[in-house]
């Protein structure tokens, strides 16, 4: 008969298990720091040796960090699925911005649909409470707490599709987008007829999310993307329109 006996579960086990299902589904996230020892224990109800032993196997692991003086975090390197070298190709070339757009577009159009659909009541409270937080930046005019915002809006938004997957490869996509690799968001949201409509391409996206319409989530974000596409190749030709103007005002000055 297929039975096997049953061994109780170490405590430090069932801790690695739980600080690791809680780092899978993007709950604690990398960078994070993790409670005080004595608090951490509290909270988990084991003693502070089978929490410590739980902490070095996550360590071994490379799933946690120690940093001297400041605690335990969960690892940066988790954030990024790209070398540094790889980041650096994208960022000299506008072919690597274009795609990246247009595979946000599919990605992000999926997780909306999904999240519609499969997103809990407090999902959809999550996305609704960031949207309200960008209308108040937007209200204060702050271009850098919009373009935080907007990521953390899209991220929220993969989140609700509850795919571990796409939410960790999609992580890693926005923080190349934090750190300007593709391009900079918060140029974007200086401009007002921009800021503007970004910010009711994001209310569209909401309300389809709010009203549980999988279609016209879809649909909203990926008009939205489209959108930002646009505005950036418009940028794009802008630049180099100036450019070739620069050479001719040049030209002009060394005849006269």
């Amino acid at each position: 008969m297929p039975f096997r006996p049953v061994h109780p579960e170490k405590l430090a086990s069932a801790v690695v298990r739980q600080i690791e299902e809680l780092i899978l589904r993007g709950i604690l996230r990398p960078g994070e720091r993790l409670p005080a020892e004595r608090e951490l224990s509290e909270r988990l109800g084991v003693s502070r040796p089978s929490l410590r032993e739980a902490v070095a196997d996550l360590q071994a692991r490379g799933l946690l960090t120690a940093r001297a003086g400041a605690g335990i975090f969960v690892t940066e390197a988790l954030g990024s699925a790209f070398s540094d070298t790889l980041v650096q190709l994208f960022s000299r070339h506008d072919e690597a911005v274009f795609d990246y757009l247009d595979f946000r577009r599919d990605m992000e159009g999926l997780a909306a649909e999904r999240a519609a659909a499969r997103g809990t009541e407090s999902d959809l409270k999550v996305i609704d409470a960031l949207f309200a937080q960008m209308e108040a930046a937007h209200g204060r005019r702050n271009p850098a707490d919009e373009a935080r915002l907007d990521a953390d809006f899209h991220l929220a938004i993969i989140e609700a599709s509850h795919n571990v997957m796409m939410l960790h490869m999609m992580r890693s996509m926005y923080q190349l987008l934090r750190e300007g690799v593709f391009y900079n968001r918060s140029i974007m949201f200086k401009q007002r007829t921009t800021r503007e409509a970004l910010l009711d391409q994001h209310r569209a996206i909401n309300t389809a999310l709010q009203a549980r319409d999988p279609a016209a989530s879809r649909a909203a974000v990926e008009a939205h993307l489209a959108y930002v596409e646009s505005a950036l190749a418009a940028d794009r030709q802008a630049e180099r329109n100036e450019d070739i103007a620069r050479q001719r005002l040049e030209r002009v000055k060394t005849r006269g």
